[in-house]
């Protein structure tokens, strides 16, 4: 059980959440907030006082009065004419993160909703009823107004969900689960769409997967150490440490451990003086990835627990702030992007070199009687293009503002663009490690001193599944079946104190 409070939501348990189903609940602490601060929402609205979004129109309309009568109805008309996305639909997983960063951004007590509206959420969460939302439409700031409209409308009755399989009427879902459409009162449209729920959840989801297949990067990368007979010598602990920066200190210390006792390692560095710079280097390069995973989810842990709506209300007093720039997850979500496309770069280079017998002194392609075997030679094909995708995939979308609302909102993010670049990247990443994994298992057929224990016992768990390459067979099946491992944690897990650290 999740409990959310508004102070203490974390990546880990977004994707606890999104992608494990946890379920939630809403701490009592985290009730009586909500309840005062509706409370003073009211209070304000009685007063007569003029409030955006509550008695006025939205964004460059923020000096059209609304009336008395239509003040309610007002927020069902902003859900339905903002739920304007468009192409293909979030994942569940995703979808997932957004509700539970927008319940936990609601809690905090400044947005002046009732608490029915955060148990609605809570409740879909845990009934698993998600709903559909169009990838593309929002520009990251005045919150993520379409996915998040979208969320909404399905909340009212009116949109698609996800259930179990089938995706059908929110409506009836809810019906057969027991529950009304939510009717949104004043302000609560507003508050519930105007806010970096979907950048935020994204990236929560897409950082938790960043670390996952980091620590699997070190594991291919330890494996093709071994098969290429690195030297260790670069990664002596007065040298790597004369360099400041903490991701170089561990990634070297990591390999230091993960090497240790090589017969194999021993022997190449006894004979070599120094090795090409994506194994020599891969304190340097893969540090400053780690460095940059730290930086994300320090900002990522600050938005999931922070108020990205407006106005926002506190007490008698009441501000049209612009919490709901998405800037900080933006360029967090392209300084990501950046980040793991390099990662994928430097292992394409080690699977290049790796395949190619005049640098690796392993057989073609890491097979025998090569020719009448092509063996392992497209796979860096595939790595090649993988790497190509994300080199394009990279590209700042934060560097970009469109403006909107008839230049009211003339600067925006594209944070919610730069987190679904990410996912791609992940995902070509995922293949790319994948990879690494297959051919690096391969080349340690052709070693014949003994390997350090801990890539023994990850090499052996991959020829559970995957088998030595004797003669051709289609690679692809191969890479999948590591995915599938990796995806599992298994791998991580066979790294014991590897990644203890």
């Amino acid at each position: 059980m999740i409990i959310i409070d508004g102070e203490n939501l974390t990546p880990e348990k977004v994707m606890a959440v999104a992608r494990d189903l946890e379920e939630v609940s809403l701490s009592g602490e985290a009730l009586l907030k909500v309840q005062k601060s509706r409370q003073s929402l009211m209070n304000l609205v009685n007063s007569g006082r003029k409030i955006y979004g509550v008695n006025t129109g939205f964004g460059s309309l923020l000096n059209v009065a609304i009336k008395n009568e239509d003040v309610v109805r007002l927020q069902s008309n902003l859900i339905r004419s903002h739920a304007s996305g468009f192409g293909e639909r979030l994942s569940d997983i995703h979808v997932r993160a957004m509700m539970i960063v927008r319940a936990n951004s609601l809690c905090k007590g400044f947005s002046g909703v009732r608490p029915e509206l955060i148990e609605m959420l809570i409740f879909m969460l845990n009934r698993r009823i998600h709903p559909v939302v169009p990838r593309f439409g929002s520009v990251g700031a005045s919150g993520d107004l379409a996915p998040l409209a979208h969320v909404a409308l399905a909340m009212m009755g009116e949109g698609l969900v996800t259930s179990g399989t089938e995706t059908r009427d929110s409506g009836e879902v809810l019906a057969e689960a027991g529950i009304g459409p939510f009717s949104f009162r004043e302000k609560e449209g507003v508050a519930f769409i105007n806010g970096t729920s979907t950048i935020s959840g994204i990236l929560a989801v897409e950082f938790v997967r960043s670390l996952e297949m980091f620590q699997d990067a070190l594991s291919s990368a330890a494996l093709s150490f071994e098969g290429l007979r690195g030297t260790d010598k670069a990664f002596t602990s007065w040298a790597v440490e004369s360099r400041g920066h903490p991701g170089q200190k561990l990634v070297a210390e990591i390999f230091r451990n993960a090497l240790k006792g090589s017969r194999n390692i021993k022997n190449a560095s006894t004979a070599k003086v120094q090795d090409p710079y994506t194994l020599r280097c891969i304190p340097q390069v893969y540090g400053a990835v780690l460095d940059t995973l730290e930086y994300a989810r320090k900002v990522i842990t600050i938005e999931i627990n922070s108020v990205t709506d407006n106005p926002l209300i506190n007490g008698d007093d009441y501000v049209s702030v612009g919490n709901f720039h998405g800037e900080p997850v933006a360029f967090v979500s392209d300084f990501l992007a950046i980040a793991l496309t390099d990662l994928g770069n430097m292992i394409e280079r080690r699977l290049a070199r790796i395949t190619d017998s005049n640098l690796s002194g392993l057989p073609a392609f890491l097979i025998q009687n090569s020719g009448f075997n092509s063996g392992y030679m497209i796979p860096q094909y595939t790595a090649a293009a993988l790497c190509n995708r994300n080199k394009v995939l990279c590209t700042p979308s934060s560097a970009d503002s469109i403006p909107t609302s008839a230049n009211q909102e003339d600067h925006v993010s594209m944070g919610t663009n730069a987190a679904i670049k990410l996912i791609e990247i992940n995902d070509n990443l995922e293949g790319i490690v994948a990879i690494e994994y297959l051919l690096a298992s391969q080349a340690i057929e052709f070693i014949r001193e003994p390997i350090s224990d801990i890539c023994r016992k990850l090499h052996g768990t991959i020829r559970e599944s995957v088998p030595e390459l004797l003669e051709d067979r289609p690679p692809s099946v191969d890479i999948g079946k590591i995915v599938g491992l990796m995806r599992t944690g298994i791998l991580r897990k066979d790294a014991g104190r590897f990644f203890q650290n």
